[in-house]
């Protein structure tokens, strides 16, 4: 199990932009399971949407794409850097996600060569998929 502090050592991203809480398996260079609690402190509820607040998409992609980065980047210790979106496929959504929800970020290795990774993608909030994706995306080696 991966923790909020290695995956903040790991990760460029902080606050509000961290959005990988901790890492339940993983499996280098194979797969990964980490969770991202949902809470109504989150910033982006403020305007998505006042009375009805729904995490964005792309926020829950994003979760899935630092998920895979945590992935990427301790099949490789002691390399650190940024993980950028060189695409996404078949993005899919499927039901709302609102303050409560612990969304699972499953995250599968369909291939790597180097820097440049694909995953197969999905959240869950408890046995149910909210969003799915096929997520290309490239390591650049902090200098």
């Amino acid at each position: 199990m991966i923790d909020i502090n290695e995956i903040m050592n790991m990760l460029p991203h902080k606050y509000p932009f961290l959005l990988v809480d901790r890492v339940l398996e993983l499996e280098d260079a194979k797969r990964i399971i980490a969770i991202k609690n949902v809470t109504v402190n989150e910033p982006f509820f403020q305007g998505h949407f006042p009375g009805r607040p729904i995490m964005p998409g792309v926020l829950i992609l994003e979760a899935l794409a630092q998920a895979g980065g945590v992935l990427a980047f301790s099949s490789f210790p002691g390399m650190k850097g940024s993980v950028f979106f060189t695409g996404i496929d078949g993005a899919r959504f499927r039901k709302p996600v609102v303050p409560g929800d612990q969304l699972k970020l499953i995250v599968d290795v369909v291939k790597h060569r180097r820097e440049i990774w694909i995953f197969d993608a999905k959240a869950y909030v408890e046995n149910g998929v909210v969003a799915e994706a096929r997520i290309m995306a490239m390591l650049k080696q902090q200098e």
